[in-house]
């Protein structure tokens, strides 16, 4: 192979690791999430959802590194998120428990989005496993919680914003 060009004004010292290195796609995602539920941070007016986003926004960056260095998310931390998401999916109601499509207000649409960047962040854990690398078991119960918690959280949205959740009819299923 031809020596790699590094640029100087590389944004990221990791992009430029081989392709088969998961670890900064991590780091790259979680950036992403975090960035995205500052996002929706912004669309929302209840303080208390807007305190709770920010948590989520610093926890997300406190997993970014997980990959790399040991995770400093606490068993507490998942506790919370935990409880948050049961919350979430007790205010849902009825909503929940149907296949519904990603559609409503903005802010539920935002957070349909981060719904599927948590599943994506589950897949990429599993591939970096089935590579031969040891994952903090919490890191991926923290990924899907993030997805749980974004789904129900959209289903709130759009339940507060009095937007009608529409039912997918699977012509597979």
């Amino acid at each position: 192979m031809e020596k790699l060009y590094r640029s100087p004004y590389e944004a990221y010292p990791f992009l430029c690791d081989g392709p088969e290195d998961l670890r900064c796609d991590f780091e790259l995602m979680t950036d992403e999430m975090s960035s995205r539920i500052g996002l929706l941070r912004a669309t929302v007016a209840d303080e208390g959802l807007r305190e709770e986003l920010l948590w989520l926004c610093e926890l997300v960056y406190h997993m970014n590194p997980a990959l790399r260095t040991p995770l400093r998310v606490t068993v507490g931390e998942r506790d919370r998120l935990l409880a948050a998401s049961e919350r979430l999916r007790a205010q849902a109601g009825d909503r929940c428990r149907r296949f519904v499509l990603c559609q409503g207000c903005a802010a539920a649409c935002q957070a349909h989005l981060l719904r599927v960047r948590g599943k994506q962040l589950v897949r990429l854990l599993y591939r970096h496993v089935h590579q031969g690398h040891e994952v903090d078991p919490l890191l991926l119960d923290l990924a899907n919680l993030l997805s749980g918690y974004f789904f129900y959280l959209a289903l709130k949205l759009n339940a507060d914003a009095g937007v009608a959740e529409v039912d997918f009819i699977s012509r597979n299923y």
